[in-house]
């Protein structure tokens, strides 16, 4: 035995208790009543703390290789462990881009190397002759974006987009032939392209027209591409899960398909809950905020489905930029880089919602920890406090009010648009394998200590 830790409130499959966790080798051999099994090694007391698993982030974007002047592996676990989150899962959208077995060995390399936590990385299925050999090599799943940029060429750029139905069909098929899952990022480019058109016609490029744009209709180019999505899973059997959920009707069609018995998840960006659902972040923030704007009175539907499991998956989708890649976007959005830093604050914002109530603590554990492992074949590794698990945990303290600083932030990009939100329950101890990456809330883990995580079934 290597460690135990005391005192703590567990939350385990069967519940919250009181309990010791005794580690060793890496893994939880024992949940018991606190004083039962202490004989050596460490005792860490953390009396009247919460214990929960390490958060898996299934949508990470660390921007390397390619883009390290805004964020590179070793930083972005970094914030990753401040933040609860002890396994990333990268996105292609890193260049050269990830859509080639060759690519998918050269980035596992640089995780190994520079990385403090767990970790995979999706690749783009773009090619899908090489969509076989990427799942053999331990890929949990290939991410496709439904999108081309107009007036710039990231984050959504080529080699990991695809809006044409007959390929979307051919890359279902080969990625349901695998088992593996297929994560898209939603989108109607021919109908969006209309929509943004528009307020070009009339000189509207700034972040309040770029909001609105993808919010017109009430949010149709979501609806759309959901729909079709759906529709794909059905015809090809792949596992489907959709992205960036953020209207009714999304949370109407993927609630009907599960009911259906179809093979769809789903994942919520936190900023339509925490950001991107009020026009006066949009005001304050502008294109520091945008990603995109969720609409107005959607944010009770969206945690309705956060809470009646419609929703499967909170990714963060951690996409930082510089603020020169964001100041150009309170003239023109549309050149601007999208997408916030966040991965340091989500966990922490959701158990803030815990202690007002709006959400339960195991709710928080299963759309943070659970949800992910299940999705991508990680569990029970992962995701979850039990013996025989990897001893992945996060010590929090629910009734420890913090104000996030910009100033404190890790993330290299330097800035967080939740500059003076107060919250609950930042990470006070993380744990990854049972070794301590962030202890009484300072990162002690150390680059390339992180593993490769791999499905634990096809």
């Amino acid at each position: 035995m290597n460690l135990v830790i005391s005192g703590g409130r567990v939350v385990t499959p069967g519940g919250v208790v009181d309990a010791d966790i005794s580690i060793g080798d890496g893994r939880i051999v024992g949940i018991d009543a606190p004083g039962t099994r202490f004989s050596h090694g460490e005792l860490v007391q953390v009396d009247g703390a919460t214990i929960i698993p390490g958060g898996i982030d299934t949508h990470t974007h660390l921007r390397d290789p390619g883009f390290t002047h805004k964020e590179d592996i070793t930083s972005g676990t970094r914030a990753a462990v401040a933040g609860g989150y002890t396994t990333v899962v990268g996105m292609p959208n890193v260049d050269p881009p990830t859509n080639t077995l060759e690519r998918y060995r050269d980035i596992i390399g640089l995780y190994r190397e520079k990385s403090l936590v767990d970790f995979n990385h999706n690749p783009s299925p773009t090619r899908p002759s090489e969509v076989a050999a990427l799942a053999d090599e331990g890929a949990l799943g290939f991410k496709i974006y439904m999108i081309e940029d107009t007036g710039r060429d990231y984050p959504h750029m080529p080699g990991v987009g695809v809006h044409h139905h007959g390929q979307l069909l051919e890359i279902a098929e080969s990625v349901g032939a695998t088992g593996r899952v297929l994560m898209v990022h939603p989108h109607d480019q021919t109908l969006m392209e209309t929509i943004e058109g528009r307020f070009w016609e009339k000189g509207e490029r700034d972040h309040r027209a770029y909001a609105k744009a993808f919010a017109s209709l009430e949010g149709m180019v979501w609806d759309t591409a959901t729909s079709f999505l759906i529709r794909l899973q059905e015809a090809t059997g792949v596992h489907m899960h959709v992205l960036h959920v953020k209207t009714p009707r999304m949370t109407a069609l993927i609630r009907d398909a599960k009911a259906r018995g179809l093979h769809v998840t789903a994942e919520l960006n936190p900023v339509a809950v925490f950001l991107c659902n009020e026009w006066e972040n949009i005001e304050r923030w502008g294109p520091y905020a945008l990603s995109t704007w969720t609409g107005e009175g959607v944010t009770e539907s969206l945690w309705e489905a956060l809470n009646d499991q419609t929703i499967d998956v909170v990714g963060t989708d951690h996409a930082p930029h510089t603020r020169e890649e964001k100041e150009i976007g309170w003239t023109d959005m549309w050149q601007a880089h999208g997408g916030v830093p966040s991965i340091e604050y989500v966990l922490s914002m959701f158990l803030t919602e815990v202690v007002t109530g709006r959400i339960s603590l195991e709710r928080v554990v299963e759309l943070t920890a659970t949800g992910p492992a299940k999705t991508f074949g990680l569990y029970p590794r992962k995701g979850v406090v039990q013996v025989g698990a990897d001893a992945d945990l996060v010590v929090v303290d629910l009734e420890a009010e913090t104000t996030i600083r910009e100033e404190d932030t890790l993330s290299k990009c330097g800035w967080t648009p939740f500059d003076g939100r107060k919250v609950r329950g930042m990470p006070v101890h993380t744990l990854v394998r049972g070794g301590f990456v962030l202890r009484d809330g300072k990162v002690v883990g150390e680059p390339g200590t992180g593993h490769h995580a791999k499905p634990q079934v096809n």
